[in-house]
């Protein structure tokens, strides 16, 4: 674990963690598992699942080779027929991880001429994912203009798109608890982050003084490794797949 004055990321925090404190049992992917999708409870929890994860999805189906438009109803599609057929079968084979289910899902329903035109008639017209959501930013990363592979692509995507979710809930946390400012400064003290203040900057603008602010981040930190390691064990079988999970996440970021 990198020391307190130091920043941290995904790929800074890849140490050993405890897995204490998450309500696995209640957990998305582990709901949606265990019932194979038949309850009321697995069902919501993935819808919940697909409206986060699509972007990973959309990305993958961007760079085979659809045109924009295409790719949204494919999208829209194979979400579609996934909540509609909840056929789960296949996850024993990609070690219950949601990440790989999905990946190797979409491969199929593409591979396939009758799931083809499936999508154009089942996603023409429903939103099931946000697809709206998509920046023009986003929209330009998916072109294929550069190297990345489709499968390095979706990876990167699902990378992304979990930390993002991850920072998310940690807004909201910090929002809640009327601390919306510090969270915005915090925040730009990770590496990914372009023109990061000083701490004594920080400390200025806030009327902080300088150990507060490392106590403040250091708190940051430490609630964002814990939701970091939450939101994956949303996306795996078990719980003791968590760790293993943050390692290839870390590798792909990495890579």
């Amino acid at each position: 674990m990198p020391p307190d004055d130091e920043v941290t990321s995904l790929s800074a925090i890849g140490g050993s963690g405890q897995n204490g404190g998450i309500a696995f049992a209640t957990t998305h992917w582990s709901v949606v598992l265990e019932a194979q999708g038949q309850s009321a409870a697995a069902q919501e929890a993935l819808e919940k699942l697909c409206r986060t994860y699509w972007r990973p999805v959309y990305s993958f189906i961007r760079r085979q080779g659809a045109g924009r438009e295409e790719a949204e109803d494919f999208t829209q599609g194979f979400f579609a027929l996934l909540l509609e057929r909840r056929d789960l079968d296949a996850v024993r084979r990609e070690k219950g991880r949601l990440r790989s289910y999905l990946l190797t899902a979409v491969k199929h329903f593409l591979a396939s001429e009758q799931r083809r035109a499936t999508a154009i008639k089942r996603g023409k017209g429903q939103r099931l994912v946000p697809l709206e959501e998509l920046s023009a930013i986003e929209r330009a990363e998916m072109e294929p203009a550069d190297l990345l592979s489709a499968d390095r692509l979706y990876e990167r995507r699902w990378a992304s798109t979990l930390m993002e979710q991850v920072l998310r809930r940690l807004k909201d946390d910090y929002s809640t608890a009327g601390n919306a400012a510090l969270f915005d400064w915090l925040k730009q003290l990770l590496p990914d982050e372009p023109g990061a203040p000083s701490r004594p900057e920080i400390a200025a603008r806030l009327g902080m003084t300088e150990n507060a602010v490392r106590q403040a981040f250091h708190r940051f930190r430490h609630r964002y490794q814990v939701l970091l390691r939450e939101e994956i064990s949303h996306t795996v079988a078990i719980a003791s797949d968590i760790e293993d999970e943050l390692r290839h996440l870390i590798a792909v970021l990495r890579a």
